[in-house]
């Protein structure tokens, strides 16, 4: 085990330490019972049970979304299990939002008889761990981890996917392109656009160049790009020259820490545009110390929306909000919930057993996920290329009176 590591987590830290986190950002721990728990067990305790593993900050300061997918990801196997049919029993470890501390977790969901994986919460650790989810033939879907670096050897989302690991989550080049049409649809929000992105993030960069391009397709005039890097916390001048440029709504492309901060200082200079984010800024109402009523009238593009009216939504809320001691769920609760019952409608087509070899279930998988359609909480008529992206329409939401609610179609 020892030798192993020495050779393979070098290649994949080596490949993957620039890499940063995608569809998260910075947040306060879940409120959750067991929430800032090393690690998770649970799920079914009879033999017979798929062992299913992950990891995600459970701890440190993206652990809302690590928490959110660890909650969710145990609600669904103790409702799949309750069913009497394919049973599984879940172990979930903290890995800090890092990549070594990830690659030390896959060791230890390895030695605990990992069977099939939700991969990683965030994308850094993920892009660290897929090599390795790759040499054991384990089949992973993570709920969250967007970049291509999770998919893709190459990082690029050209060539080089590794076959056996899959996203729930729209990928960051769909984030970027989605939001650039849905402005396009919506010419009241704003005609001039300013964009501030974090440019030493693959997440942030990559989104804002999709939606660049897009942008200069749909016809959009983008008036100014503004970036920042590292943990830079004064906007001010990006705020400026943006205001100067007349820009009347502001593309943020970026996690909901600075966002949080960017909000707050265009308040103070009177700035007010129309403010759009991204996925990272799923969040932004719990963060500590921030006047949430400052994002009234922010936009986001999310698969999910927790006050959406259809009835697997609203149960889907209630039931999370009892075990998470009142907390509303996210997209990635949403994702994570979608990947165990997405695994469990696999399993089942494929007669999946847990006697079978890792290699035989990610082939079975594999197989099913490329052929297979999925309803779920965070989308209708899901399906998977053979590269593990997945196809499904992002939605719109808007903060509004303190909560999340569908934006206009």
């Amino acid at each position: 085990m020892k030798k192993f590591w020495k050779t393979t987590l070098a290649v994949a830290m080596t490949a993957c330490m620039a890499v940063s986190l995608a569809a998260c950002g910075g947040g306060s721990a879940s409120s959750s019972s067991d929430s800032t728990a090393a690690a998770s067990q649970s799920g079914a305790a009879a033999d017979g049970a798929i062992k299913i593993g992950g990891s995600g900050p459970l701890t440190g300061p993206a652990a809302v979304y690590g928490n959110a997918v660890k909650v969710a990801a145990e609600m669904a196997v103790e409702e799949i299990n309750a069913k009497g049919g394919i049973q599984f029993a879940l172990q979930f470890e903290d890995d800090k939002h890092d990549a070594e501390e990830a690659a030390t977790a896959y060791g230890t969901l390895k030695d605990g008889g990992m069977q099939i994986s939700l991969a990683t919460v965030t994308s850094a650790p993920g892009a660290a761990v897929s090599p390795l989810y790759q040499e054991d033939q384990t089949f992973a879907i993570t709920p969250s981890g967007s970049s291509p670096s999770v998919i893709y050897a190459d990082g690029e989302g050209m060539t080089g996917a590794y076959g056996n690991v899959f996203q729930m989550c729209f990928s960051d080049p769909n984030q970027g392109s989605g939001s650039a049409t849905y402005i396009a649809a919506h010419p009241d929000l704003g005609s001039k656009i300013a964009v501030i992105y974090k440019n030493d993030d693959p997440y942030s960069k990559g989104i804002f160049d999709t939606f660049k391009a897009q942008a200069a397709t749909d016809g959009l005039e983008i008036v100014y790009e503004g970036t920042f890097k590292g943990d830079e916390s004064d906007f001010n001048v990006q705020l400026g020259d943006a205001k100067a440029a007349g820009a009347d709504l502001l593309f943020l492309p970026i996690y909901y820490t600075p966002a949080s901060q960017i909000l707050t200082q265009a308040d103070k200079m009177g700035y007010k545009p129309t403010f759009f984010g991204v996925d990272g800024m799923d969040g932004i109402l719990g963060v500590e110390g921030f006047d949430t009523s400052l994002a009234e009238g922010v936009y986001l593009l999310t698969p999910f929306v927790a006050n959406a009216e259809d009835e697997q939504t609203k149960t889907f809320v209630e039931n999370y909000k009892a075990r998470a001691n009142g907390e509303v769920p996210n997209q990635f609760a949403a994702d994570a919930y979608d990947c165990v019952y997405a695994l469990a409608q696999a399993c089942e087509a494929a007669g999946v057993t847990a006697d079978m070899s890792n290699a035989d279930i990610c082939a079975a998988m594999v197989e099913q996920f490329t052929s297979m359609t999925f309803n779920g909480l965070t989308g209708s008529d899901m399906t998977w290329n053979e590269n593990g992206e997945v196809t499904k329409a992002p939605k719109a939401m808007l903060i509004q009176n303190g909560e999340y609610v569908p934006a206009a179609e």
